[in-house]
């Protein structure tokens, strides 16, 4: 159901990507710190990413396990493997459950998990450690290039929208040149911390789209709570992924409905 007063052929359909070696039932826990009528508004799928964790988990002793990974990666953080078999599993999964209108990401990491691999790396917010720790947001905000480009996901209808919550660039120089090599022109909401230490990462991935919604928050790399203001940028950005989605569906059935010649 839509908002007070209107219906609506259907709910913004998403997959959900969660952070690094958490679960697609932790997301769903983070994401119900938003109000009931943002969260009633939005057909949510929680996905848990293809491989079990292989390490310690930041969220250990505050969510249950399982925890789960999406790509692994070597010691010193130069190589990752399996990124390839992610993408097959996401187009899988998206064709067993979808159709999808879009994709929500969440990167879960701590300062601590930086600051435990400082003495190996240059600096503690080393571009490679977080291409490989912000997973599911760093996943949500570039698969829409990767997809215009015919790198991934051509098995699957065109991702019409992201909801990026603490995000980042790919990093990898050959899927970036792909990724993000034009303008991205996919609707887009971003939540950007104010003393979240990946700020600047955040914003440079804002860049890299046309026309991105912005929800700055006072707070740090977490998913939000919803204040005022804050709460009517989201509405206002769903209100407008309805009547796309609305007019999407009406194009289907009128195209549906044309009498063969």
């Amino acid at each position: 159901m839509g908002s007070e007063g209107r219906s609506i052929a259907r709910k913004p359909r998403f997959l959900c990507l969660h952070g690094f070696r958490t679960s697609g039932e932790i997301m769903k826990i983070q994401l119900h710190k938003w109000p009931k009528s943002v969260i009633d508004r939005l057909d949510l799928v929680f996905l848990d990413a293809p491989f079990p964790c292989q390490g310690k988990s930041d969220v250990e002793g505050i969510f249950d396990p399982p925890y789960y990974e999406w790509f692994q990666f070597n010691k010193e953080f130069t190589e990752y493997t399996n990124f390839e078999k992610c993408l097959e599993y996401l187009e899988d999964r998206m064709i067993k459950l979808g159709p999808f209108d879009g994709l929500i990401g969440f990167s879960q990491v701590s300062y601590l998990h930086l600051k435990l691999h400082q003495q190996s790396l240059i600096c503690v917010l080393s571009l490679k450690t977080l291409n490989l720790i912000l997973q599911g947001a760093i996943l949500s905000g570039g698969l829409p290039g990767l997809q215009a480009k015919g790198i991934a996901f051509q098995k699957v209808p065109k991702i019409k929208f992201v909801i990026i919550i603490g995000g980042a660039k790919l990093k990898s120089a050959k899927l970036a040149e792909n990724a993000y090599s034009s303008s991205l022109e996919t609707l887009s909401l971003h939540f950007l911390g104010e003393t979240d230490f990946l700020k600047p990462y955040g914003t440079q991935l804002i860049e890299s789209y046309k026309n991105p919604v912005v929800v700055h928050h006072p707070k740090g790399h977490t998913v939000p709570r919803l204040d005022e203001k804050s709460l009517e940028k989201v509405t206002a950005f769903i209100d407008t992924l309805e009547h796309l989605v609305m007019e999407e569906d009406k194009n289907g059935e009128e195209n549906t409905s044309k009498p063969t010649k």
